[in-house]
């Protein structure tokens, strides 16, 4: 095509429909680009966690009550505004002077009545400013218990807080997660669970679907149509871009858990991303985890988390099991259930050690206990055998999975601990399930695991569950159960 018939060709063009596909295109480009700067974004903004104290309300003064001119004397009749005029020498000839002592004695009369009315009037109105003044107080003694009481509510709380109590810290952190904003079409359901025993937060937190990511990468005009269309995004690009924004969504949440953690009580956090769709193939709701990861704070606070890419540090220095299929929600086991670190099922109604009628753990022997732990396993559908103290190798029983590709054969320790498990014990396990020949090492403790143990376990077919975890499976299997150090047990 020549120069003039190029030059008319764009002079046919319409050219509304041009500049539409050139500003579709360039609001698919900014969302792209929005998509990508999410944990840039979080970035810029100062995170430095509630400081309790600042919650507490200042004081209030009770407002007045009454009118303020009721709070000054009213001033008295005076004489002279009743005292009549005396009347003149020609007046008093004519019968003036008795007419003057007639209304005198009217005046003196008026002056008493007003004297009276005043001073009725002066008895009512303290009566008013007494009664306005004790109820003044009693409602300023209103405001002061309470601002007392709302003080020693935060003062409580703080304490609870800085003594690592479970729902105390769970509380703290999921308001916290709670102020957090999202962009715009991203759901906001997150739910956090603390695990004292452990310093670990287990953080469940919904993702948008592959939705979210522009199925079209641009627009333009097609002139043969007169109509503005889509440019298809390759499959590929889609997926790469949705795994890099989970993987951002999940740096984030690290990033403003241990940001907010003001009063250093977290050691550990665990991200389980969820997503909740529509599975196509039966039409009911699901929720998959397509990302799950566990990291300590000595690992988070490595990273230089303007410069890496979010995908390849999820994967490589976390070990995050991440869906390799998210557009079919294929799901990815969570290293920690959320469901084993939820404050609601790990302490019941009945909380006070004296009246709750559940065994405490810590008060069985070590084989009782590891015939608990081998009850447990038998109830969630596994095939157990116990092996004879010192002659195990390290296995204290070791169970069976019979479901294809997840199943297999496990083998499992039982620390009957009021301490942190060491991490050597962990090393040991992991040791054991090499020798075994197992599908993954499974390590049940009354107590909890440090960070130390828990960075070895990632990217391991390791399962450490801790007290919080094992008191939830307790709870799930109808096994009554409690933990409480003999010291305040009943």
């Amino acid at each position: 095509m020549g120069w003039s018939s190029e030059r008319q060709a764009r002079s046919e063009r319409p050219p509304g429909r041009s500049a539409e596909a050139a500003q579709r295109t360039a609001a698919v480009h900014e969302r792209v680009r929005e998509l990508q700067g999410v944990l840039g974004a979080a970035l810029a903004g100062e995170i430095r966690g509630t400081e309790l104290q600042s919650l507490k309300r200042a004081p209030r003064r009770a407002p007045p009550v009454g009118h303020a001119t009721d709070l000054e004397p009213r001033p008295g009749p005076v004489w002279a505004a009743f005292l009549p005029s005396r009347p003149g020498p020609v007046v008093r000839w004519f019968g003036g002077q008795r007419r003057y002592a007639r209304r005198l004695a009217e005046a003196e009369d008026r002056f008493a009545e007003a004297i009276e009315r005043h001073r009725v009037s002066e008895e009512t109105r303290r009566e008013r400013v007494a009664r306005a003044t004790r109820d003044q107080a009693e409602q300023q003694r209103r405001l002061d218990d309470a601002l007392a009481e709302q003080h020693q509510r935060i003062d409580e709380y703080q304490r609870a807080v800085e003594s690592r109590e479970r729902r105390a810290v769970s509380r703290y952190f999921q308001k916290a997660l709670d102020r957090i904003p999202e962009p715009q079409h991203f759901p906001r359901r997150r739910r956090v669970g603390y695990v004292p025993e452990s310093t670990l937060l287990a953080v469940e937190w919904d993702l948008p679907d592959l939705s979210v990511v522009p199925a079209e990468a641009a627009y333009r005009y097609d002139k043969e149509r007169d109509a503005v269309v889509p440019v298809p995004r390759p499959d590929q690009e889609l997926r790469l871009l949705y795994q890099q924004l989970v993987a951002q969504l999940a740096l984030r949440a690290l990033h403003l858990v241990f940001g907010n953690d003001r009063y250093d009580v977290v050691e550990t956090v665990v991200f389980n991303g969820m997503v909740e769709s529509v599975d196509l193939a039966t039409g009911r709701t699901v929720r998959p985890c397509l990302i799950t990861l566990r990291a300590t704070r000595e690992q988070f606070k490595a990273l230089v988390l303007d410069q890496l890419d979010p995908v390849a540090c999820v994967r490589h220095y976390f070990a995050a099991e991440v869906s390799r299929h998210p557009e079919e929600l294929q799901p990815v086991e969570p290293v920690l259930d959320f469901d084993l670190a939820d404050p609601r099922t790990i302490e019941p109604a009945d909380i006070l050690s004296e009246i709750d009628s559940r065994p405490n753990l810590l008060e069985l022997t070590p084989d009782e206990f590891e015939h608990l732990v081998h009850n447990l396993l038998t109830r969630m559908g596994l095939e157990t055998r116990l092996f004879r103290s010192g002659n195990d190798g390290g296995i204290d029983c070791v169970a069976y999975d019979p479901r294809p590709i997840t199943g297999g054969k496990f083998v499992v320790q039982a620390k009957l601990y009021t301490r942190t498990v060491p991490p050597s014990a962990v090393r040991d396990l992991f040791g054991t399930v090499l020798d075994a020949g197992a599908t993954k090492g499974i390590l049940i403790t009354t107590s909890g695991f440090g960070p130390s143990s828990y960075q070895f376990a990632n990217g391991k077919p390791l399962q450490l569950i801790d007290g919080t975890g094992l008191l939830a499976l307790c709870h799930q299997h109808d096994i009554p159960a409690r933990i409480v150090p003999r010291a305040s047990a009943s």
